[in-house]
């Protein structure tokens, strides 16, 4: 009946995709009116992650173009330790997530409050940023483990592909903040993008492939099935019988003579 109860409560408290109508991509090359920090240091996680507040943790999963925030929520509870950031360019979609997750939070309290462990969902937190310009500027060098990329915006014409997420100068950007070891995560259901993001990640020298066998030995399952099953756009394909196509990449240790 307790459960019951709040499952009641935390629908209630949700907020609605109807309120928050939004165009489906955003130009990241357009001028989006956003305050950005100087850098990593700058920015005040406490006000991100309070339960986390004094213990020196930094983001340590990121989700680039996060949309709705399924991964996010998925993994919360997965790994209640771990600092999880999305990043949205569109205001109304991470205005929704922002949304949500203060819901989730209020909603799941730690029912002992003498607990020194965070409630559910502490640990998940999103800022409205374009990444393709400013993922620097939150992200300080080696603090990651896992970046994700889940059904990015193809950009389909070919002068369009310079606003793909994935390129040569981005993944730069991408290395710098991921520690060795780290995986970097790509799905989509386009083919061609498959193969762009593809490619480009096995042309830097600073990531390898990685299957999907060999990640979930490691015990990334978890991950890997939220990768392809917790987005509103994975959910889509899925309803429509379409194919997804998965690549994963680990970011390799530079050997220095």
């Amino acid at each position: 009946m307790a459960k019951r109860k709040r499952n009641a409560e935390t629908k209630s408290l949700l907020p609605q995709k109807r309120h928050y109508r939004q165009r489906a991509h955003a130009n990241p090359f357009s001028d989006h009116n956003l305050d950005y920090p100087a850098a990593p240091d700058a920015v005040d996680w406490a006000a991100h992650y309070p339960a986390f507040a004094g213990t020196g943790k930094t983001p340590e999963f990121a989700d680039v173009g996060c949309g709705f925030g399924g991964l996010l929520i998925a993994l919360a509870p997965i790994f209640p330790e771990t600092l999880m950031l999305g990043m949205e360019i569109r205001v109304q979609v991470s205005q929704y997530v922002q949304d949500r997750i203060a819901a989730l939070r209020t909603t799941n309290k730690q029912a002992d409050e003498s607990s020194p462990a965070p409630g559910p969902y502490e640990n998940v937190s999103i800022v409205r940023a374009n990444a393709m310009k400013f993922f620097p500027n939150y992200l300080p060098k080696h603090s990651l483990s896992a970046i994700f990329f889940l059904f990015p915006d193809p950009h389909f014409k070919s002068r369009k592909h310079k606003a793909r997420i994935i390129s040569p100068t981005l993944l730069a950007e991408y290395a710098y903040a991921l520690r060795p070891g780290g995986i970097v995560y790509t799905i989509t259901d386009v083919l061609d993008l498959h193969e762009w993001m593809r490619t480009h990640l096995e042309n830097f020298p600073l990531f390898e492939p990685v299957d999907e066998e060999t990640l979930r030995a490691e015990g990334k399952g978890p991950i890997l099935d939220a990768v392809r099953q917790s987005t509103e756009e994975g959910k889509k394909v899925e309803r429509n019988n379409g194919d997804k196509w998965l690549a994963c990449f680990r970011r390799i240790e530079v050997q220095r003579e």
